[in-house]
C-alpha cells in the first residue's frame, strides 16, 4: 500500500504544474509535468513487476 501512496503523492504534487501549463500557458510547468508523468510511468512499471512477483510467489 505504501507504493499506492507514492502514486497519489506524485499525482497531487503535479496538480499545480498542470494548472500552470494548461490554464496559464507556463511552458516550464509543461516540462515539469512531462518529467512527473515519466516518473509516474516508471513507478507504475515497478509496481506492476512487484505485484506480478508477489502473485507468482503465491502460485508456487
Amino acid at each position: 500500500m505504501a507504493r499506492f501512496d507514492e502514486v497519489k503523492e506524485l499525482v497531487l504534487s503535479l496538480e499545480g504544474d498542470f494548472d500552470k501549463f494548461y490554464n496559464k500557458g507556463n511552458q516550464a510547468a509543461g516540462t515539469r509535468v512531462r518529467k512527473g508523468m515519466q516518473d509516474l510511468k516508471t513507478l507504475a512499471q515497478d509496481i506492476r513487476a512487484e505485484v506480478q512477483n508477489k502473485k507468482n510467489e503465491g502460485e508456487k
